[in-house]
């Protein structure tokens, strides 16, 4: 059974910092792509960030240079370092995790945690 379970959301003012962590079972971690999602409310589902099975790393515009993606292997684990955190980052971050066995495309998520930044 595939489970991603996020951690680490919480409410901070505006400026600080959280570390999102997401921990993966059930599948093959080292070749699974990870990305993190947001949705806030009245809005559509957004991508925030990716990182390959390789480690390579893409940022949608509004994070870059304030959010890092990274990942562990060894602890099947993805992380989102999010600093400088602004109002408009409020949201519930979903972690995202694809990849293909035996010719087969698969695409899980987790349940969502919830970031409140106030200002």
């Amino acid at each position: 059974q595939v489970q991603l379970v996020e951690s680490g959301g919480d409410l901070v003012q505006a400026g600080g910092s959280l570390r999102l962590s997401c921990a993966a079972s059930g599948i093959i971690f080292s070749i699974t792509a990870m990305s993190w999602y947001r949705q806030a409310p009245g809005k559509q589902r957004e991508l925030v960030a990716d990182i390959t099975s390789s480690g390579g790393t893409n940022y949608a515009d509004s994070v870059k240079g304030r959010f890092t993606i990274s990942r562990d292997n060894a602890k099947n684990t993805v992380y989102l370092q999010m600093n400088s955190l602004k109002p408009e980052d409020t949201a519930v971050y979903y972690c995202n995790g694809r990849n293909t066995v035996m010719g087969y495309a698969r695409m899980y998520w987790g349940q969502g945690t919830q970031v409140t930044v106030s200002s």
